[in-house]
């Protein structure tokens, strides 16, 4: 039985993957349909919020934005609301639609220091871009999202917050906070058909890591600490995101993806 039910499911990959070819249709763009489909992206104006953004725009899924800033790079297609969460947390009322499939929330700092100079400041601003922001945008939000019947919600946390490193104190702490959200909000949202899920990556090269990217020796040595050989790039992570918010993963929810090249899990230098 099991050997044929395996067989049933190759031929049917080997059929599908053979469709997409011969409609000239990259097989990802098969698995992954965001047709009618309206997602969420907060921080979609740089890094792998514009990213997401783009991947999700050309999938053809009517995109909302809520950014500081626009996007020259968006399609006009893209909804935009200006918001800084450090200032007003919450969404207006008219500028969701009515149902919400998905949510990203991709703010975010690298705020690095030795611990002897971390200020109460430091951690209570970490805090609220990182925790409280994500926090009341899914709260405003939530009514969309139930409203979808089947929903995703995707957060960024960082290799950091598990994984022990100097100088990451706040930004570990914030991230660490963000996980423990996620996996609390699975569980409580998952009766309404809510998923929620958690990105955590490694260094990536986005304007918010150019300080740790600026030159070709920071980059190389940047490379080296991952076991892939490599930092990351925006694509790495997006790729991720739009899998965690389509249904291809419709029985994943409370999870923490780290996508970080290896980082956080393998030695290969002993």
């Amino acid at each position: 039985m099991y050997i044929t039910s395996t067989l049933v499911i190759l031929v049917y990959l080997h059929t599908f993957i053979d469709e997409c070819l011969y409609i000239n249709i990259p097989i990802h763009c098969c698995l992954m349909s965001f047709k009618e489909k309206n997602i969420l992206v907060v921080g979609g104006s740089s890094g792998i919020g514009l990213d997401v953004v783009q991947l999700l725009t050309e999938k053809e899924s009517s995109v909302y934005v809520a950014s500081r800033t626009r996007a020259e790079s968006w399609s006009p297609l893209v909804k935009y609301q200006e918001l800084d969460v450090m200032e007003n947390r919450g969404l207006p009322g008219d500028f969701l639609p009515e149902q919400l499939h998905g949510l990203v929330y991709s703010v975010g700092s690298i705020n690095l220091k030795p611990f002897s100079r971390v200020t109460e400041e430091d951690l209570i601003q970490d805090f609220r871009l990182n925790v409280t922001g994500a926090a009341m945008v899914i709260q405003t939000s939530l009514k969309a999202l139930r409203n979808a019947g089947s929903a995703s919600v995707v957060l960024i946390s960082s290799v950091a917050a598990r994984t022990g490193m100097g100088f990451h104190t706040s930004i570990s702490a914030s991230k660490a906070a963000v996980e423990g959200m996620a996996v609390s909000l699975a569980a409580e949202l998952a009766g309404y058909g809510i998923r929620v899920n958690v990105v955590a990556p490694s260094l990536t090269d986005t304007p918010i890591a150019a300080k740790l990217l600026g030159s070709a020796e920071k980059r190389e040595a940047a490379a080296k600490r991952h076991p892939i050989g490599r930092s990351g790039v925006p694509s790495d992570i997006s790729a991720v995101i739009a899998f965690l918010l389509s249904e291809e993963s419709s029985w994943i929810t409370g999870q923490v993806l780290n996508v970080d090249g290896g980082l956080s899990s393998l030695r290969t230098n002993l």
